[in-house]
């Protein structure tokens, strides 16, 4: 495909998204992964739940206080799409980022993102989020699976994968290291 025709169809899947995203009622959100559009209704209160108990442990428990939460924080990761729009659970970057009116971020400054597993969402988070917050070098990335009542922490990303991995029972701890750590307490998930 040429390079006239790659920009005509990253153009016409953006103004795709664009609409969708304007038609989307209150509460969904619509993110577009690996040239797929996935259009995410509300997170139940169990999702949100985990979500707010460990950005109450990040909060709480992190060593180095440069670092602060976001959750609904709008990442353009290249190469999980042709507009790269994701939106992931938790975010953690340094105090200050991000501080504009923009809906979607460059990823330089992240240095965690977290999903929650969901019915909608359980195979991109597993899979092609996986590989974009790799290739977008990401240096970790915590995984809390519903379906596997497990917690899994990504890191090292290294040629657009994840060349770690630390996976723990839903329940047990899991540490964050260097520069959040923390152990993370999984036992009220």
């Amino acid at each position: 495909m040429s390079d006239s025709a790659d920009s005509s169809t990253a153009a016409s899947i953006d103004e795709a998204f664009e609409a969708l995203s304007a038609a989307t009622p209150e509460g969904w959100r619509v993110e577009l992964i690996e040239g797929e559009i996935h259009v995410v209704p509300p997170a139940n209160g169990e999702h949100e739940g985990i979500v707010n108990l460990m950005v109450e442990q990040v909060v709480e428990r992190r060593k180095d206080r440069r670092w602060t939460t976001r959750t609904g924080l709008g990442l353009l990761i290249s190469g999980i799409s042709p507009t790269g729009k994701v939106v992931p659970d938790l975010v953690i970057v340094p105090r200050g980022s991000y501080m504009d009116e923009l809906e979607y971020h460059d990823p330089s400054e992240v240095v965690l993102v977290g999903e929650v597993t969901s019915r909608s969402t359980g195979a991109s988070d597993r899979s092609s989020k996986l590989r974009g917050y790799a290739r977008a070098k990401i240096p970790f990335y915590l995984l809390v699976d519903r379906d596997a009542d497990a917690v899994s922490l990504y890191s090292e990303p290294s040629s657009g994968q994840y060349t770690r991995e630390a996976t723990v029972a839903m329940s047990k701890t899991i540490v964050l290291p260097h520069p959040l750590g923390f152990e993370l307490d999984t036992s009220e998930f």
